[in-house]
Protein backbone atom coordinates (compact mmCIF):
# COMPACT_ATOMS: atom_id res chain seq x y z
CA UNK A 1 0.00 0.00 0.00
CA UNK A 2 0.97 3.29 -0.80
CA UNK A 3 2.50 5.45 2.31
CA UNK A 4 0.19 8.61 1.62
CA UNK A 5 -2.84 6.52 1.38
CA UNK A 6 -1.93 4.53 4.69
CA UNK A 7 -1.33 7.41 6.25
CA UNK A 8 -4.94 9.09 5.03
CA UNK A 9 -6.84 6.20 6.00
CA UNK A 10 -5.07 5.79 9.57
CA UNK A 11 -5.78 9.72 10.42
CA UNK A 12 -9.53 9.33 9.07
CA UNK A 13 -10.39 5.95 10.54
CA UNK A 14 -13.94 5.60 11.74
CA UNK A 15 -14.90 8.63 9.70
CA UNK A 16 -19.15 8.44 9.07
CA UNK A 17 -18.32 9.24 5.47
CA UNK A 18 -16.29 6.66 4.88
CA UNK A 19 -19.48 4.29 5.87
CA UNK A 20 -20.31 1.76 2.84
CA UNK A 21 -22.88 3.71 0.81
CA UNK A 22 -21.92 7.75 1.63
CA UNK A 23 -20.93 10.29 -0.87
CA UNK A 24 -17.95 12.43 -0.67
CA UNK A 25 -18.20 15.38 -2.84
CA UNK A 26 -14.29 16.50 -3.70
CA UNK A 27 -13.61 19.87 -4.60
CA UNK A 28 -11.26 19.46 -7.50
CA UNK A 29 -9.56 22.71 -9.52
CA UNK A 30 -7.18 20.71 -11.84
CA UNK A 31 -4.35 21.54 -9.80
CA UNK A 32 -1.89 18.84 -8.45
CA UNK A 33 -3.08 19.08 -4.70
CA UNK A 34 -6.91 18.46 -5.79
CA UNK A 35 -6.24 15.80 -8.12
CA UNK A 36 -4.20 13.65 -5.52
CA UNK A 37 -6.89 14.36 -3.20
CA UNK A 38 -9.41 12.69 -5.98
CA UNK A 39 -7.42 9.81 -6.40
CA UNK A 40 -6.86 8.70 -2.98
CA UNK A 41 -10.49 9.50 -2.32
CA UNK A 42 -10.92 6.97 -5.51
CA UNK A 43 -8.87 4.26 -4.27
CA UNK A 44 -10.42 4.28 -0.32
CA UNK A 45 -13.76 4.42 -2.01
CA UNK A 46 -12.99 1.06 -4.75
CA UNK A 47 -12.17 -1.02 -1.50
CA UNK A 48 -14.62 0.54 1.27
CA UNK A 49 -17.70 1.13 -1.05
CA UNK A 50 -18.39 5.02 -0.76
CA UNK A 51 -19.04 6.82 -3.24
CA UNK A 52 -16.86 9.90 -4.78
CA UNK A 53 -18.13 12.65 -6.71
CA UNK A 54 -15.91 15.41 -8.65
CA UNK A 55 -17.36 19.05 -8.50
CA UNK A 56 -14.97 21.63 -10.35
CA UNK A 57 -15.92 25.40 -11.22
CA UNK A 58 -14.44 27.06 -13.78
CA UNK A 59 -14.29 30.78 -12.72
CA UNK A 60 -13.64 32.29 -15.98
CA UNK A 61 -11.08 34.06 -14.75
CA UNK A 62 -7.99 32.66 -17.39
CA UNK A 63 -9.58 31.84 -20.46
CA UNK A 64 -8.55 29.02 -22.41
CA UNK A 65 -5.97 27.95 -19.45
CA UNK A 66 -9.42 27.45 -17.12
CA UNK A 67 -11.44 25.77 -19.57
CA UNK A 68 -8.26 23.67 -20.05
CA UNK A 69 -8.37 22.83 -16.67
CA UNK A 70 -11.80 22.16 -16.70
CA UNK A 71 -11.91 19.57 -19.47
CA UNK A 72 -8.76 17.82 -17.89
CA UNK A 73 -11.05 17.08 -14.43
CA UNK A 74 -14.12 15.96 -16.62
CA UNK A 75 -11.99 13.59 -18.80
CA UNK A 76 -9.70 12.31 -15.56
CA UNK A 77 -12.65 11.66 -13.54
CA UNK A 78 -14.22 9.46 -16.14
CA UNK A 79 -11.22 7.72 -16.90
CA UNK A 80 -11.44 6.78 -13.18
CA UNK A 81 -15.09 6.10 -13.21
CA UNK A 82 -16.16 8.64 -10.75
CA UNK A 83 -19.29 11.02 -11.01
CA UNK A 84 -18.07 14.58 -11.96
CA UNK A 85 -20.31 17.69 -11.78
CA UNK A 86 -18.94 21.07 -13.67
CA UNK A 87 -19.70 25.02 -13.62
CA UNK A 88 -18.98 27.97 -15.43
CA UNK A 89 -19.22 30.66 -13.08
CA UNK A 90 -19.21 34.92 -13.98
CA UNK A 91 -16.89 35.98 -10.95
CA UNK A 92 -15.32 38.71 -13.00
CA UNK A 93 -18.77 40.15 -13.71
CA UNK A 94 -19.84 39.43 -9.85
CA UNK A 95 -17.12 41.28 -8.34
CA UNK A 96 -17.99 44.18 -10.78
CA UNK A 97 -21.61 43.80 -9.63
CA UNK A 98 -20.27 43.82 -5.53
CA UNK A 99 -17.09 44.83 -5.48
CA UNK A 100 -15.59 41.97 -3.99
CA UNK A 101 -12.07 41.14 -3.43
CA UNK A 102 -11.70 38.42 -6.40
CA UNK A 103 -10.61 35.90 -4.16
CA UNK A 104 -13.50 36.17 -1.95
CA UNK A 105 -15.63 36.26 -4.68
CA UNK A 106 -14.29 33.29 -6.22
CA UNK A 107 -14.55 31.05 -2.94
CA UNK A 108 -17.90 32.55 -1.94
CA UNK A 109 -19.40 30.92 -5.60
CA UNK A 110 -17.07 27.91 -5.47
CA UNK A 111 -18.63 26.84 -1.75
CA UNK A 112 -21.88 27.67 -3.05
CA UNK A 113 -21.58 25.41 -5.99
CA UNK A 114 -20.16 22.55 -3.78
CA UNK A 115 -22.68 22.76 -1.39
CA UNK A 116 -25.36 22.71 -4.09
CA UNK A 117 -23.60 19.35 -5.40
CA UNK A 118 -23.61 17.65 -1.89
CA UNK A 119 -27.53 18.66 -1.90
CA UNK A 120 -28.08 17.22 -5.07
CA UNK A 121 -26.31 13.74 -4.36
CA UNK A 122 -27.27 13.40 -0.58
CA UNK A 123 -24.17 13.86 0.65
CA UNK A 124 -22.94 14.88 4.12
CA UNK A 125 -19.38 15.57 3.40
CA UNK A 126 -16.97 18.02 1.37
CA UNK A 127 -13.85 17.38 0.97
CA UNK A 128 -10.95 19.86 -0.27
CA UNK A 129 -7.18 19.55 -1.20
CA UNK A 130 -5.52 21.98 1.78
CA UNK A 131 -2.18 20.62 2.57
CA UNK A 132 0.55 21.27 4.75
CA UNK A 133 2.34 24.49 3.22
CA UNK A 134 -1.09 25.68 2.90
CA UNK A 135 -1.66 25.95 6.57
CA UNK A 136 1.82 27.39 7.02
CA UNK A 137 1.06 30.09 4.85
CA UNK A 138 -2.44 30.60 6.15
CA UNK A 139 -0.70 31.18 9.83
CA UNK A 140 1.85 33.00 8.77
CA UNK A 141 -0.22 35.37 6.78
CA UNK A 142 -2.68 35.54 9.62
CA UNK A 143 0.53 36.21 11.86
CA UNK A 144 1.60 39.14 9.86
CA UNK A 145 -2.08 40.75 10.17
CA UNK A 146 -2.24 40.36 14.22
CA UNK A 147 -4.75 37.74 14.45
CA UNK A 148 -5.58 36.02 18.10
CA UNK A 149 -4.71 32.51 18.83
CA UNK A 150 -7.85 31.39 16.96
CA UNK A 151 -6.60 32.82 13.75
CA UNK A 152 -3.29 31.26 14.06
CA UNK A 153 -4.75 27.72 14.82
CA UNK A 154 -4.99 28.20 10.65
CA UNK A 155 -7.07 26.22 8.68
CA UNK A 156 -9.40 23.53 10.31
CA UNK A 157 -8.98 20.16 9.46
CA UNK A 158 -12.82 19.58 9.69
CA UNK A 159 -15.50 21.89 10.51
CA UNK A 160 -19.44 21.45 9.82
CA UNK A 161 -21.34 24.19 8.40
CA UNK A 162 -25.13 24.27 7.52
CA UNK A 163 -25.58 20.19 8.31
CA UNK A 164 -22.79 20.02 5.84
CA UNK A 165 -18.96 18.44 7.18
CA UNK A 166 -16.19 19.97 5.26
CA UNK A 167 -13.01 18.09 5.70
CA UNK A 168 -9.58 18.60 4.34
CA UNK A 169 -7.85 15.18 4.49
CA UNK A 170 -4.27 16.56 3.57
CA UNK A 171 -3.49 19.21 5.79
CA UNK A 172 -0.39 16.88 7.55
CA UNK A 173 0.46 16.23 3.84
CA UNK A 174 3.22 18.42 2.50
CA UNK A 175 3.12 19.87 -1.16
CA UNK A 176 6.63 17.79 -2.48
CA UNK A 177 4.87 14.83 -0.76
CA UNK A 178 2.02 15.38 -2.94
CA UNK A 179 3.92 16.03 -5.78
CA UNK A 180 6.33 12.59 -5.65
CA UNK A 181 2.29 11.15 -5.24
CA UNK A 182 1.17 12.32 -8.57
CA UNK A 183 4.45 10.85 -10.02
CA UNK A 184 4.39 7.55 -8.83
CA UNK A 185 1.04 7.06 -9.53
CA UNK A 186 1.10 9.13 -12.90
CA UNK A 187 -1.97 11.46 -12.10
CA UNK A 188 -2.41 14.21 -14.61
CA UNK A 189 -2.18 17.64 -13.27
CA UNK A 190 -2.88 21.49 -14.37
CA UNK A 191 -0.69 24.25 -13.19
CA UNK A 192 -2.56 27.60 -12.05
CA UNK A 193 -0.13 30.30 -13.71
CA UNK A 194 -2.57 32.64 -11.42
CA UNK A 195 -0.15 31.43 -8.59
CA UNK A 196 2.91 32.80 -9.84
CA UNK A 197 0.84 36.56 -9.31
CA UNK A 198 2.72 38.35 -6.07
CA UNK A 199 -0.13 40.92 -6.44
CA UNK A 200 -2.21 38.26 -4.34
CA UNK A 201 -0.81 38.16 -0.73
CA UNK A 202 -0.67 34.67 -0.44
CA UNK A 203 1.53 34.34 -3.30
CA UNK A 204 4.05 36.42 -2.05
CA UNK A 205 4.49 34.86 1.05
CA UNK A 206 4.66 31.29 -0.36
CA UNK A 207 7.42 32.65 -3.20
CA UNK A 208 8.87 35.24 -1.33
CA UNK A 209 8.95 35.22 2.52
CA UNK A 210 8.95 31.45 3.66
CA UNK A 211 12.10 31.09 1.68
CA UNK A 212 13.69 34.21 3.24
CA UNK A 213 12.40 33.04 6.75
CA UNK A 214 13.72 29.91 5.74
CA UNK A 215 17.66 31.02 5.64
CA UNK A 216 17.07 31.72 9.45
CA UNK A 217 15.01 28.43 10.00
CA UNK A 218 15.21 25.60 7.82
CA UNK A 219 12.62 24.11 9.85
CA UNK A 220 10.23 26.98 9.75
CA UNK A 221 7.28 25.42 8.06
CA UNK A 222 7.21 22.41 10.78
CA UNK A 223 7.43 25.29 13.37
CA UNK A 224 4.53 27.16 12.13
CA UNK A 225 2.74 23.95 11.24
CA UNK A 226 3.29 23.19 15.58
CA UNK A 227 2.20 26.41 16.14
CA UNK A 228 -1.38 25.89 14.95
CA UNK A 229 -1.85 22.88 16.44
CA UNK A 230 -1.36 24.29 19.63
CA UNK A 231 -3.19 27.49 19.03
CA UNK A 232 -5.74 24.82 17.51
CA UNK A 233 -5.92 22.68 20.84
CA UNK A 234 -5.62 25.95 23.25
CA UNK A 235 -8.78 27.74 20.96
CA UNK A 236 -10.86 24.92 21.54
CA UNK A 237 -10.44 24.88 25.23
CA UNK A 238 -11.23 28.89 25.66
CA UNK A 239 -14.20 28.00 22.78
CA UNK A 240 -15.90 25.96 25.39
CA UNK A 241 -15.23 28.10 27.94
CA UNK A 242 -16.67 31.47 26.35
CA UNK A 243 -19.72 29.03 25.74
CA UNK A 244 -20.09 28.67 29.48
CA UNK A 245 -19.99 32.27 30.26
CA UNK A 246 -22.27 33.00 26.97
CA UNK A 247 -24.92 31.00 28.95
CA UNK A 248 -24.17 32.76 32.59
CA UNK A 249 -24.20 36.49 31.12
CA UNK A 250 -25.90 36.81 28.05
CA UNK A 251 -29.66 36.70 26.86
CA UNK A 252 -31.09 36.83 23.23
CA UNK A 253 -32.86 40.17 22.85
CA UNK A 254 -34.65 39.98 19.11
CA UNK A 255 -31.78 39.72 16.57
CA UNK A 256 -29.38 40.84 19.52
CA UNK A 257 -28.19 39.99 23.05
CA UNK A 258 -28.25 41.67 26.36
CA UNK A 259 -25.30 41.63 28.90
CA UNK A 260 -24.95 41.30 32.39
CA UNK A 261 -22.48 44.09 33.18
CA UNK A 262 -21.38 42.96 36.60
CA UNK A 263 -21.19 39.04 35.36
CA UNK A 264 -18.83 40.58 31.93
CA UNK A 265 -16.59 42.09 34.69
CA UNK A 266 -15.87 39.59 36.45
CA UNK A 267 -14.63 37.75 33.57
CA UNK A 268 -11.16 37.47 32.29
CA UNK A 269 -10.09 39.95 29.91
CA UNK A 270 -9.58 37.11 26.86
CA UNK A 271 -12.98 35.34 27.65
CA UNK A 272 -14.33 39.24 27.08
CA UNK A 273 -13.38 39.89 23.63
CA UNK A 274 -14.38 36.16 22.95
CA UNK A 275 -17.77 36.52 24.31
CA UNK A 276 -18.45 39.96 22.14
CA UNK A 277 -16.94 37.80 18.88
CA UNK A 278 -18.98 35.05 19.75
CA UNK A 279 -22.28 37.52 20.10
CA UNK A 280 -21.02 39.27 16.50
CA UNK A 281 -20.55 35.47 15.01
CA UNK A 282 -23.64 34.12 16.02
CA UNK A 283 -25.95 36.91 15.28
CA UNK A 284 -24.66 39.75 13.16
CA UNK A 285 -24.31 40.08 9.31
CA UNK A 286 -22.00 37.34 7.98
CA UNK A 287 -21.03 40.28 5.51
CA UNK A 288 -19.64 42.12 8.37
CA UNK A 289 -16.13 42.61 9.49
CA UNK A 290 -15.34 42.93 13.10
CA UNK A 291 -11.40 43.91 13.61
CA UNK A 292 -10.31 44.29 16.65
CA UNK A 293 -10.60 47.88 17.52
CA UNK A 294 -14.27 47.64 17.36
CA UNK A 295 -14.41 44.20 19.68
CA UNK A 296 -11.79 45.95 22.20
CA UNK A 297 -13.87 49.42 22.51
CA UNK A 298 -17.07 47.24 23.32
CA UNK A 299 -15.64 44.89 26.10
CA UNK A 300 -13.69 47.75 27.42
CA UNK A 301 -17.42 49.71 27.66
CA UNK A 302 -19.29 46.96 28.89
CA UNK A 303 -16.33 46.46 31.37
CA UNK A 304 -15.91 49.68 32.72
CA UNK A 305 -17.20 50.67 36.34
CA UNK A 306 -17.41 54.31 34.80
CA UNK A 307 -19.27 55.53 32.49
CA UNK A 308 -22.64 54.27 33.31
CA UNK A 309 -23.95 54.66 29.83
CA UNK A 310 -21.74 53.96 26.41
CA UNK A 311 -22.57 53.76 22.59
CA UNK A 312 -20.18 52.63 20.04
CA UNK A 313 -21.21 52.05 16.56
CA UNK A 314 -19.55 48.34 15.69
CA UNK A 315 -20.69 48.90 11.83
CA UNK A 316 -23.30 47.34 9.57
CA UNK A 317 -26.06 48.63 11.46
CA UNK A 318 -25.40 46.83 14.70
CA UNK A 319 -24.35 49.16 17.92
CA UNK A 320 -22.99 48.09 21.41
CA UNK A 321 -25.33 50.26 24.12
CA UNK A 322 -23.82 50.01 27.68
CA UNK A 323 -26.42 51.36 30.29
CA UNK A 324 -26.30 50.80 33.47
CA UNK A 325 -25.48 47.34 34.85
CA UNK A 326 -26.93 45.88 31.39
CA UNK A 327 -25.45 46.05 27.48
CA UNK A 328 -27.20 45.55 24.54
CA UNK A 329 -25.69 44.24 21.05
CA UNK A 330 -27.76 44.14 18.24
CA UNK A 331 -29.41 45.94 15.28
CA UNK A 332 -29.99 49.37 16.14
CA UNK A 333 -33.31 50.18 17.89
CA UNK A 334 -35.51 52.63 16.25
CA UNK A 335 -36.46 55.15 18.81
CA UNK A 336 -40.15 54.49 20.54
CA UNK A 337 -43.01 56.76 19.15
CA UNK A 338 -45.04 57.80 21.39
CA UNK A 339 -48.21 55.59 23.13
CA UNK A 340 -51.58 56.28 24.79
CA UNK A 341 -54.33 53.94 25.63
CA UNK A 342 -57.73 55.36 27.47
CA UNK A 343 -59.33 53.62 30.27
CA UNK A 344 -62.38 54.76 29.98
CA UNK A 345 -63.93 53.23 33.39
CA UNK A 346 -62.99 50.79 36.07
CA UNK A 347 -64.04 47.30 34.37
CA UNK A 348 -61.53 47.19 31.63
CA UNK A 349 -58.27 45.99 30.47
CA UNK A 350 -55.53 46.72 27.79
CA UNK A 351 -52.64 45.43 26.30
CA UNK A 352 -49.42 47.53 25.64
CA UNK A 353 -47.59 46.39 23.15
CA UNK A 354 -45.01 49.19 23.37
CA UNK A 355 -44.15 47.68 26.75
CA UNK A 356 -45.02 44.26 26.64
CA UNK A 357 -47.49 43.93 29.15
CA UNK A 358 -50.97 44.24 29.75
CA UNK A 359 -53.43 46.37 32.60
CA UNK A 360 -56.00 44.96 33.80
CA UNK A 361 -58.55 46.87 35.79
CA UNK A 362 -61.13 45.99 38.27
CA UNK A 363 -63.68 47.41 40.88
CA UNK A 364 -62.78 46.03 44.15
CA UNK A 365 -65.93 46.42 46.47
CA UNK A 366 -64.86 44.55 49.40
CA UNK A 367 -61.65 46.93 49.86
CA UNK A 368 -60.83 47.01 53.22
CA UNK A 369 -58.18 49.02 53.89
CA UNK A 370 -55.66 45.48 54.46
CA UNK A 371 -55.87 44.28 50.87
CA UNK A 372 -51.89 44.41 49.56
CA UNK A 373 -50.25 45.79 46.69
CA UNK A 374 -47.01 45.43 45.24
CA UNK A 375 -44.79 47.17 42.44
CA UNK A 376 -47.04 45.86 40.24
CA UNK A 377 -50.30 46.08 41.36
CA UNK A 378 -51.83 48.78 43.21
CA UNK A 379 -55.79 50.34 44.39
CA UNK A 380 -57.29 53.81 43.78
CA UNK A 381 -59.79 55.63 45.65
CA UNK A 382 -62.55 55.27 42.60
CA UNK A 383 -64.77 58.76 44.11
CA UNK A 384 -61.13 60.86 43.57
CA UNK A 385 -60.38 58.98 40.02
CA UNK A 386 -61.11 61.40 37.22
CA UNK A 387 -61.73 58.85 34.22
CA UNK A 388 -60.92 58.34 31.62
CA UNK A 389 -57.66 57.18 32.75
CA UNK A 390 -54.85 56.70 30.17
CA UNK A 391 -51.98 54.17 30.31
CA UNK A 392 -49.07 56.38 28.40
CA UNK A 393 -45.15 56.62 27.63
CA UNK A 394 -43.42 59.71 29.66
CA UNK A 395 -44.05 63.50 27.98
CA UNK A 396 -41.58 66.50 28.75
CA UNK A 397 -42.32 67.77 32.06
CA UNK A 398 -44.20 64.76 33.62
CA UNK A 399 -43.98 65.02 37.27
CA UNK A 400 -44.93 62.11 40.16
CA UNK A 401 -46.08 62.80 43.65
CA UNK A 402 -44.59 60.03 45.44
CA UNK A 403 -46.68 58.34 48.43
CA UNK A 404 -45.21 59.26 51.39
CA UNK A 405 -43.18 62.07 50.34
CA UNK A 406 -43.44 65.82 50.71
CA UNK A 407 -43.30 67.78 47.05
CA UNK A 408 -43.10 66.01 43.98
CA UNK A 409 -40.50 64.80 41.40
CA UNK A 410 -39.69 64.87 37.54
CA UNK A 411 -40.47 61.13 35.95
CA UNK A 412 -37.43 61.50 34.27
CA UNK A 413 -34.77 62.16 37.69
CA UNK A 414 -36.63 59.06 38.80
CA UNK A 415 -36.01 56.91 35.97
CA UNK A 416 -32.12 58.09 36.44
CA UNK A 417 -32.19 57.11 40.15
CA UNK A 418 -33.84 53.77 39.75
CA UNK A 419 -30.58 53.47 36.71
CA UNK A 420 -33.80 52.31 34.33
CA UNK A 421 -31.80 52.40 31.12
CA UNK A 422 -31.81 54.87 28.80
CA UNK A 423 -32.95 53.27 25.94
CA UNK A 424 -36.17 51.86 27.65
CA UNK A 425 -37.17 54.77 28.88
CA UNK A 426 -39.92 55.79 26.65
CA UNK A 427 -41.41 52.35 26.76
CA UNK A 428 -42.24 52.35 30.76
CA UNK A 429 -45.86 52.76 31.00
CA UNK A 430 -47.76 55.55 33.31
CA UNK A 431 -51.15 55.65 35.00
CA UNK A 432 -52.89 58.84 34.58
CA UNK A 433 -55.90 60.50 35.01
CA UNK A 434 -58.26 62.55 32.97
CA UNK A 435 -56.16 65.45 33.56
CA UNK A 436 -52.60 64.40 33.15
CA UNK A 437 -51.73 63.69 36.58
CA UNK A 438 -49.68 60.65 36.92
CA UNK A 439 -50.63 57.98 39.41
CA UNK A 440 -48.66 55.61 39.18
CA UNK A 441 -45.46 54.04 37.66
CA UNK A 442 -45.89 50.70 37.53
CA UNK A 443 -42.59 48.66 38.80
CA UNK A 444 -41.37 52.20 40.48
CA UNK A 445 -43.88 54.42 42.51
CA UNK A 446 -47.38 55.63 43.14
CA UNK A 447 -48.28 58.78 43.92
CA UNK A 448 -50.01 59.84 46.93
CA UNK A 449 -53.28 60.91 44.74
CA UNK A 450 -56.49 58.75 45.04
CA UNK A 451 -55.12 56.67 48.02
CA UNK A 452 -57.63 54.14 48.57
CA UNK A 453 -59.88 54.33 51.83
CA UNK A 454 -61.70 51.68 53.92
CA UNK A 455 -65.28 50.94 53.11
CA UNK A 456 -64.85 53.18 50.35
CA UNK A 457 -65.21 51.50 46.19
CA UNK A 458 -61.63 50.57 44.99
CA UNK A 459 -60.16 49.93 41.45
CA UNK A 460 -57.83 47.09 42.07
CA UNK A 461 -54.99 47.94 38.72
CA UNK A 462 -52.54 45.04 37.91
CA UNK A 463 -49.94 44.71 35.42
CA UNK A 464 -48.71 41.71 34.30
CA UNK A 465 -45.40 41.78 32.43
CA UNK A 466 -45.61 39.12 28.83
CA UNK A 467 -42.39 37.92 30.45
CA UNK A 468 -44.62 36.76 33.32
CA UNK A 469 -47.46 35.37 31.21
Amino acid sequence: MDELLRRMQGWTEGESWRDEGQTVVAGVSGGPDSMVLLHLLKTMAEEEGFRVVAAHVNHRFRGAEADAEEELVKRVAAEWGVGCETAAIDVPGYIAETGMNPQEAAREKRYAFLRQVARRHHAQTIALGHHADDQAETVLMRLLRGSGIGGLAGIPAKRTENDLELIRPLLRITKCELLEYADRHSIPYAFDSSNADRHYTRNAIRLDLLPALESYNPGVRTSLLRLSEIAAIEDDYMEAKVREALEETAVRSGEGWTLDAKRFRRLHAALQRRLIKLILNYAAPACAFWDYERVEEAASAIAAVKPAAARIDIGAGWVCVREYDQAYIGPQRPDASPFEYAVPGPDFEIIVREAEASFLFRRADDFDGSSLESPWEIYLDEEALRFPLAVRNRRPGDRLDPHGLNGSKKVQDMFVDAKVPRSIRDKVPLLTDAAGTVLWIPGMRRSRHALPMAGRMAVHVKVTRDSEA
